[in-house]
C-alpha cells in the first residue's frame, strides 16, 4: 500500500502568472504555457504555441456565468480550453 501511496499520490499543482507581456497574461504549469487571459477583457485562450494564443475565445471572466463554468471545469491538463 505504501508503494501504491508513493508512486500515485496527487502532486501538487503549481500554476504560476507571467505577465510581462504587453496584452496576456500567461499561465505556466510544470514549464509549459496553461493558458492566454487578455489583460483588458479577461477572455480566456488555448495556447497555439508559447508565444502566441489560439485565435477562438474559451472563456470571459468578467462573465459571471462564463466564469463560473471556467471554474466548474477546470483541471490541470487543460482539457477544458478544447472547443467541444
Amino acid at each position: 500500500m505504501e508503494d501504491f501511496e508513493k508512486r500515485y499520490s496527487p502532486r501538487s499543482m503549481k500554476f504560476e502568472l507571467d505577465s510581462s507581456g504587453r496584452k496576456y497574461h500567461k499561465i505556466w504549469h510544470e514549464g509549459s504555457c496553461h493558458a492566454f487571459i487578455d489583460k483588458k477583457t479577461g477572455e480566456v485562450y488555448k495556447p497555439a504555441s508559447y508565444k502566441a494564443p489560439a485565435k477562438i475565445v474559451r472563456y470571459r471572466l468578467l462573465e459571471i456565468a462564463s466564469r463560473e463554468e471556467c471554474f466548474n471545469r477546470a483541471d490541470w491538463a487543460g482539457s477544458y480550453l478544447y472547443v467541444r
